[in-house]
């Protein structure tokens, strides 16, 4: 016996040993994923005079991969509650890397576009598995706060992080390297799990929800589909009204078919926990925010202050450093002392803050004095509300249900993402147009006009995080109910962070919060 536990006590050490190293694995295929979204952007230009497609086409190379991604994270999620998580995290690993590479050797714009698309597919893979296996690798309450900290700062941050690559790779290389750099990641990723990685296959296998899977794919296509139509074609527009409205009926029927079957696709019971679904509405609400910031200002400093795409990128860098401090210090220090629900206000209310700030902006500006105060107080705004609603909305999940609870926290950040980027698209677009009709015969006025639809975005989006800190304050838990799920036993042996939290306890917790909101 002793022999055995001497075994077992050794391998559990080992696996301690390496959880860090897993850690900066898991942050390098997610950094690989998020940056993804937006280190293109700066490129397009030069790939569209290099395989010489059209301005209508253009916004496709970013599209294409928006709808595989958001349209296929749930049934991605689930294939790493199915199988080895390893296997899974692996196979998305090679499968975005040689997309990456069809990409880079694009010699036409379809070769490109469907480059994209398999990207998002693959990403849609190994999102889910990467933060599922964070989930499943950290169960201490103080450690997941570490990692979280980590993979919140690589979330939060990588969006600015692509800005600055792709300012780079395209001004000093090619365009192409925007996607070629994908190969090193990717490569970094694959030999780091392979010898750190535990295979571990669940004990019983859940069997893919096939009617669930077509319908979540269908509705959450059409959702972003209509979204990113609605930047193209405008809201009224057949295709857009049709795309929305399709996406929204297929995901009603999805939700009411999730109660019928034995082995549901979104197990309803992970998104009915008010804690939970108060942290998705969090990671929601500021990926809109997230794309319209890193949006309206890269135009703002390029086509109104003529900056160039490296230093644009590099404009962002004191937000990145501030998304860095306030991601591991809400999650490792703050955490366990006041909980997220305070954390995830603040950030609120610190977002909502600059982007106030951001609609006083004009065409003559200065970026000491009206821009970096603001990005600096998002980067801690978005440091406090990423790192702690994610490690919220994945407490208390089940073995067999962490990876399509990851899925939904991507799902989240992606469709809030596409919705930020159409609807506030549009909103400015609008607002510039009726500025130039009053102000045509000012020479100035294009730029004024530019500026006065940024400022009216930003002002939508101060409004959002004013109602981000509303659902947080009413939906997240307070240090003292975040400590007692962390301290519930499982029937995994762990704590509800890393196990399933008993029925019990979870009604004792509703009951207890209606008796005492603190």
């Amino acid at each position: 016996m002793s022999s055995v536990t001497s075994v077992t006590g050794a391998r559990r050490g080992e696996r301690s040993d390496h959880r860090w190293l897993i850690l900066v694995i898991v942050a390098v295929a997610q950094l690989m994923v998020v940056l993804d979204a937006t280190v293109v952007n700066i490129a397009l230009p030069s790939a569209q005079h290099a395989l010489g497609f059209p301005n209508s086409d253009r916004q496709w190379v970013v599209t294409a991969y928006a709808l595989a991604f958001g349209s296929l994270l749930l049934p991605g999620g689930r294939l790493g509650d199915m199988f080895s998580r390893k296997r899974v995290f692996i196979t998305g690993l090679a499968g975005f890397a040689l997309s990456s590479a069809l990409g880079g050797a694009a010699v036409s714009f379809g070769m490109l576009v469907t480059a994209r698309a398999l990207q998002g597919a693959f990403g849609a893979i190994l999102a889910p598995s990467a933060l599922g296996t964070l989930v499943s690798t950290f169960r201490d309450p103080r450690e997941r706060g570490r990692a979280f900290g980590v993979f919140g700062s690589v979330a939060g941050g990588g969006g600015a992080v692509g800005l600055i690559l792709g300012g780079v790779l395209t001004q000093y290389l090619s365009w192409r390297w925007t996607l070629y750099v994908n190969l090193v990641f990717a490569a970094i990723a694959v030999a780091g799990a392979l010898a750190y990685m535990q295979n571990s296959p669940p004990a019983s296998r859940p069997r893919m929800d096939w009617p669930g899977t077509v319908l979540a794919s269908a509705g959450l296509f059409g959702i972003v589909f209509g979204f990113a139509r609605a930047e193209l074609a405008g809201w009224t527009a057949a295709l857009t009204v049709g795309s929305l409205a399709a996406g929204v009926i297929l995901l009603t029927a999805f939700a009411l078919a999730e109660r019928r079957v034995s082995h549901p696709l979104l197990p309803l019971r992970v998104i009915a926990n008010r804690i939970r679904g108060g942290a998705y509405i969090s990671v929601g609400l500021t990926g809109i925010a997230v794309f319209g910031v890193f949006l309206f200002l890269t135009y703002y400093l390029q086509q109104v202050k003529g900056y160039s795409p490296v230093t644009s990128g590099l404009a962002f860098l004191p937000m990145v450093a501030c998304i860095l401090l306030g991601s591991n210090s809400s999650s490792i220090v703050l955490l366990p002392r006041v909980g997220p629900r305070a954390l995830v206000v603040t950030g609120m209310l610190l977002g909502g803050g600059a982007m106030a700030h951001l609609t006083q902006l004009t065409v003559t500006s200065s970026y000491a004095g009206s821009i970096l105060p603001a990005l600096l107080a998002l980067g801690l705004g978005f440091g406090m509300i990423f790192a702690p609603a994610i490690n919220t909305a994945t407490t208390g999940v089940a073995r067999q249900d962490s990876g399509v609870a990851s899925a939904l926290v991507n799902t989240m950040q992606q469709v809030g993402g596409s919705i930020g980027t159409a609807a506030l698209s549009t909103l400015a677009l609008t607002a510039t147009a009726s500025y130039l009709a009053v102000h045509h015969a000012d020479p100035l006025a294009p730029a004024a006009a530019a500026v006065h639809g940024y400022s009216v975005a930003f002002t939508v989006s101060a409004a959002l995080f004013g109602a981000g800190a509303l659902v947080a304050a009413l939906l997240l838990p307070s240090r003292r109910r975040m400590r007692e799920l962390w301290d519930t036993p499982t029937t995994d042996g762990g704590s509800p962070a890393a196990g399933r939290v008993p029925a019990r306890a979870l009604a004792a917790d509703e009951a207890a919060r209606a008796a005492d909101p603190r």
